[in-house]
């Protein structure tokens, strides 16, 4: 059984930094990309960035990059998600998710087959 667990969400200023960590266990995921996702309260389920199974690619949505960063220590078994100059619309539910790396990237949510509880990020002053 694949556990995903997130962890670092909470409130933070405008300008501010999180860095959002997503744990997991149960089987080897080697071969499996990872990815975030965030939902805000009324809109749909959107896709952050994804990083594949080997650390060397990494992927951004347009309205995240040169803002958030996504890493992986493969030894610890943990994906951060580093988020930087933070703005209210980025105030959402943050989910992160296990999937198959084909390496063609990893940019729908249909593509992933493993799913954490999500933690929330508030962005306000």
């Amino acid at each position: 059984q694949v556990q995903l667990v997130e962890s670092g969400g909470g409130l933070v200023q405008p300008g501010g930094s999180l860095r959002l960590s997503c744990g997991y266990s149960g089987v080897a995921l080697d071969n499996y990309g990872i990815g975030w996702f965030r939902q805000a309260p009324g809109k749909e389920r959107e896709w952050v960035s994804c990083i594949s199974s080997n650390n060397e690619v990494t992927y951004y949505t347009d309205f995240v990059k040169g803002r958030f960063t996504i890493s992986r220590d493969n030894a610890k078994n943990t994906v951060y998600l580093q988020m930087s100059s933070l703005k209210p619309e980025d105030t959402a539910a943050y989910y992160c998710a296990a999937g198959i790396d084909y390496g063609l990237g990893l940019l729908r949510s249909y593509e992933y087959d493993y799913w954490g509880q999500g933690t929330q990020v508030t962005v306000s002053s």
